[in-house]
């Protein structure tokens, strides 16, 4: 896109500006509110358009742009929570576009990719999990909630930049049930430039082979050993911390001092399970990570 403009700006004043005329504004008009020169604004326009932020309709001879009724600005940080209540009572509601269209106003109102994973999305999971293990909903109703989650940090991956090099992370679940923490480390990861290898659910390769398995992703993800890896493992029970923590050190050889194991969930305080960071929040997983890529 031309230099010279924010497109996070531009996309913000333009929201503004489509939800003051319910009949439509020009691109013409458009340019000249926004004080973008036309063909510039042509291209955002059509950017925008790709996205599903603004649609455009043909109205005799003019063309004219449009931004759904349900976009609205938000104000963040102070509506993170306004978020996250509304997310999960769209997800409990099983209402897909609602929950999408929130998701695309948090994005489009500037919040930061990590931050809506971290504090719109990710609380919501363990709520589901509860009403579920309470018998509040069936297995139905919690796979189309966890549906609708797993897509709306689809869209955070989207709309994700390039990564950087030297920053490499794997990251897996151990069983079924943390799937979803491990596909919104990997959005947010990716929102912090990180080159994110997502190998999902292990729990079926969870064997005596798999410290095999192990070595062979880490060599064709991590050939030249430029910068550092990160193992990131996400786990429901001490027993799928344990083992995979046993593979990672029986396979990690000596020279490799920018390898490192991450490992997420509960455990008892008398459990002892080998790992560089033992945490369940992926804020300080997040921090953590980027300290020691900065250190390297």
């Amino acid at each position: 896109m031309a230099r010279g403009y924010n497109e996070n700006d531009v996309k913000f004043r333009l929201i503004k500006l489509l939800h003051s005329s319910k009949s439509g504004i020009s691109g013409v008009e458009v340019s000249e509110k926004l004080g973008i020169n036309r063909v510039t604004m042509s291209k955002y326009l059509n950017k925008f358009a790709a996205e599903g932020t603004i649609t455009q309709e043909n109205i005799g001879n003019l063309n004219l742009w449009f931004v759904d009724e349900d976009m609205e600005q938000l104000n963040f940080p102070d509506d993170y929570f306004l978020a996250q209540e509304k997310f999960t009572s769209h997800i409990i509601d099983c209402m897909e576009k609602p929950a999408y269209n929130l998701i695309k106003n948090c994005i489009n109102s500037n919040a930061k990719l990590d931050k809506i994973i971290t504090e719109v999305i990710l609380p919501t999971i363990p709520q589901i999990q509860k009403l579920f293990n309470d018998g509040k909903i069936g297995k139905s109703e919690q796979q189309l909630m966890t549906g609708i989650i797993s897509n709306s940090i689809q869209m955070i991956t989207h709309h994700s930049t390039h990564s950087e090099s030297g920053k490499n992370i794997i990251i897996l679940s151990a069983d079924s049930e943390s799937l979803l923490f491990s596909e919104a480390a990997g959005a947010a990861f990716r929102s912090q430039k990180w080159n994110v290898f997502s190998v999902g659910d292990m729990s079926s390769s969870i064997d005596v082979l798999f410290d095999l398995e192990l070595r062979k992703i880490l060599s064709k993800t991590w050939k030249l050993k430029e910068g550092l890896m990160m193992i990131l493992v996400f786990s429901q029970t001490e027993e799928g911390l344990k083992f995979i923590s046993d593979s990672f050190y029986s396979v990690k050889e000596k020279s490799e001092n920018n390898l490192f194991i991450i490992l997420s969930g509960k455990t008892g305080k008398k459990v002892k399970i080998k790992a560089d960071l033992f945490t369940t929040k992926l804020e300080d997983i997040l921090q953590w990570s980027n300290t020691k890529h900065e250190n390297i």
